[in-house]
């Protein structure tokens, strides 16, 4: 294998297609399930690198984690027999540090390495060890070995609020919490509906937690957490905005079916502005299509229920297709256009700008240092005939970018690192081929 695909673009996409199970929840209740007495049985989980590598790791722990039929997954804690996480797994999930709490269930102290996955910014882990620190768990780093040791003599108690939210510090705080023998309060939460799915699941075993806008309250629950049905979880607003947006790109026409049309939809405002056909069919299915010239944009990211981090390299390359300048600004990751030199050796004309930011420190969401140079916004003049060349993917995101810009480009493109992107998008190939795209994996 060469771990890239071949794509011939310049092909209309047309048709129906579901997305898979998502990937951020997917990851997050199967670690959550670890702390239920008995097994727990989740259905609609994807077929991804990231699950498949967490399930190994549960089982190298001690615990049952396997998939049992096409979509569902089960799991059990009890045989969980090691309180430390291995490097190599914890160097290819960022999930791994979540690890923490079931293990910090079962063991005083525990070893969580450094945590992996995407390398799109310096994601501000010293707010999630504050969090950590403040419900009473004592962690320390070894800088040797890349490895947090968490330490609990007594049930974790007290509250925490987040300076700047955190989406993994939420949900580990959450779980956490399940830990605590008192109310444990989390203020300034982040606010993404991966949480909201997360408290959902935990609820239905028993816990009682409790949501108000950015506060969230874990109170002590009268029994141990069991499932006695099986918890489907969602579909990936992630890859619904990817075939969304090569609906338009393609000058095609796609049906989008299994995802709460909620959840994406600042994006799909973002589409209408721009000038593209969206249509509503109901809560859960929708419609994109190419109607005409497209207009440029200016769009910031930020967290739910802004417009997502995640999406802005998808906006980009469709930009490229619209007449005029538009413009991006990053505020969530310093390092999330990794994707613009790659774009632009497929004729994409992006620069690098520089915006007036009054306060920096406020007005971005990771920890900036006025001491740094950071690029985070871009321009990007269209229209562009893109034609095709080789690419190589750098993460998750940027990788369905690069498949996104080659399938419009003209002629043949290589993309490289097919494994990054097979971490977050099942059968990404197979539902490009269904919609009439000719894609191969190499």
């Amino acid at each position: 294998m060469e771990d890239a695909l071949i794509i011939q673009g310049g092909k209309q996409l047309k048709g129906n297609v579901k997305v898979s199970g998502a990937k951020n929840v997917a990851l997050k209740v199967i670690i959550a399930s670890l702390l239920f007495d008995g097994e727990v049985v989740l259905k609609n989980i994807p077929k991804i690198a990231d699950v498949f590598e967490l399930l190994d790791l549960i089982q190298k722990l001690g615990g049952k984690a396997q998939f049992e039929g096409d979509h569902t997954v089960v799991v059990e804690g009890k045989g969980i027999s090691k309180n430390r996480v291995d490097l190599l797994h914890g160097s290819k999930l960022r999930v791994s540090f979540m690890m923490f709490a079931p293990l910090l269930q079962r063991y005083s102290i525990v070893s969580v390495p450094n945590p992996g996955g995407c390398r799109i910014g310096a994601r501000p882990i010293d707010r999630i060890i504050e969090g950590m620190q403040k419900l009473g768990i004592i962690v320390s780093y070894d800088s040797n070995s890349g490895y947090y040791t968490a330490k609990l003599d007594k049930p974790p108690s007290g509250n925490y609020r987040f300076y700047k939210p955190s989406h993994t510090g939420t949900e580990l705080l959450i779980m956490l919490g399940m830990l605590a023998k008192s109310t444990v309060t989390i203020s300034n939460a982040a606010q993404e509906p991966e949480i909201d799915e997360l408290i959902a699941f935990l609820n239905a075993g028993g816990a009682n937690i409790r949501k108000s806008q950015t506060t969230i309250s874990i109170s002590p629950s009268s029994k141990n957490l069991r499932l006695n049905e099986p918890f489907t979880i969602g579909g990936d607003r992630n890859e619904a905005v990817t075939f969304a947006t090569l609906a338009v790109a393609t000058k095609g026409d796609i049906t989008v079916s299994g995802l709460s049309l909620k959840l994406i939809a600042s994006y799909l405002n973002e589409l209408k502005k721009v000038g593209a056909g969206v249509e509503t069919i109901n809560q859960n299915d929708f419609r994109v299509f190419y109607r005409g010239a497209l207009n440029p944009t200016k769009v910031e990211t930020s967290p739910h229920p802004g417009f997502m981090t995640d999406w802005q390299p998808n906006l980009a390359v469709l930009m490229t297709q619209a007449k005029g300048e538009s413009v991006i600004i990053e505020r969530v990751f310093e390092n999330r256009f990794s994707y613009v030199s790659e774009l632009r050796r497929l004729g994409a004309e992006i620069e690098f700008i520089r915006l007036p930011i009054n306060n920096p420190l406020e007005y971005f969401f990771f920890n900036f240092d006025p001491s740094k140079k950071y690029n985070q916004a871009i321009k990007i003049t269209g229209p562009q005939a893109l034609h095709g060349g080789v690419l190589t993917v750098s993460d998750l995101r940027a990788g369905a970018t690069l498949a996104i810009a080659a399938l419009i480009a003209e002629g043949e493109s290589v993309v490289n690192g097919l494994s990054i992107l097979e971490r977050g998008y099942e059968n990404f190939a197979e539902k490009i081929t269904s919609l009439g795209g000719e894609i191969e994996k190499v």
